[in-house]
């Protein structure tokens, strides 16, 4: 029978749950770290990212309003959140839609959300299902844990590629620069608030489940872009998939 952990028995639990699972193993971020994708591979991930990350804030906004008052830190870290997705700064998606536009689609498709693929609108109604319903600090170890804090560990991999072997401007991917530092905050911020407030058997466990179920749904999301949009031009003999 599961006992209540200690924080560090937790953490290691939580950053277990996680492990093994990042999208960096699918095979769309193998090809994109070892430069074999084309602009237009690129562009439409822009466009089914979008409606991923997009209503981020709005994830976000759902957890906050069923947050007790009394979790004074966790919903300032949320309000503080929402506010640099959409406030702070260049507005979030537009960063994502200067890149996009470099790929060379337009603001137009990346905004249509009839361009997203079947697999992105299950992780986009995921993320809104879980903001909605889950107790906030489940939805914070999914959202936050499970999904945010894998960021920059993705886009270190695939940053320098996009200068080194594209080209891309240091303007073209800002968005992706913002994130290794944003997301990495973020990400331990999550941590932080799971950690003191999963305070019972059931919540760590919840937690601990629903971070497993994040991960493996962006390694889901990543794997299907690579077989919607790469498969044909890129099988995967061409990638060395134990990268």
């Amino acid at each position: 029978m599961a006992q209540l952990m200690n924080r560090d028995e937790f953490r290691t639990a939580l950053e277990e749950a996680i492990k093994g699972k990042s999208a960096n193993k699918a095979p769309f971020s193998v090809a994109w770290a070892s430069g074999k994708l084309s602009r237009d591979h690129l562009a439409r991930w822009a466009e089914n990212h979008y409606h991923y990350v997009g209503p981020f804030a709005d994830y976000l906004a759902y957890i906050y309003a069923n947050t007790p008052e009394s979790y004074t830190e966790a919903k300032d870290f949320l309000l503080q959140n929402m506010y640099e997705e959409e406030l702070g700064g260049d507005r979030h998606t537009d960063l994502l839609i200067r890149f996009a536009e470099a790929c060379g689609t337009t603001r137009e498709r990346v905004e249509n959300p009839d361009n997203m693929s079947p697999t992105t609108r299950g992780l986009q109604s995921w993320c809104y299902a879980v903001a909605m319903r889950e107790h906030p600090v489940v939805a914070v170890a999914a959202l936050v844990v499970g999904l945010e804090s894998q960021v920059p560990s993705i886009y270190r991999r695939q940053t320098p590629t996009l200068r080194e072997k594209y080209g891309f401007t240091d303007e073209e991917v800002e968005f992706f620069d913002l994130h290794i530092v944003s997301d990495e905050i973020h990400g331990e911020r999550g941590y932080q608030i799971v950690l003191e407030h999963a305070d019972t058997v059931e919540l760590q466990q919840r937690c601990l489940k629903i971070c497993e179920i994040g991960a493996q749904m962006r390694l889901l999301y990543t794997t299907a872009l690579y077989y919607d949009y790469v498969a044909e031009e890129l099988p995967l003999s061409e990638l060395d998939m134990a990268a």
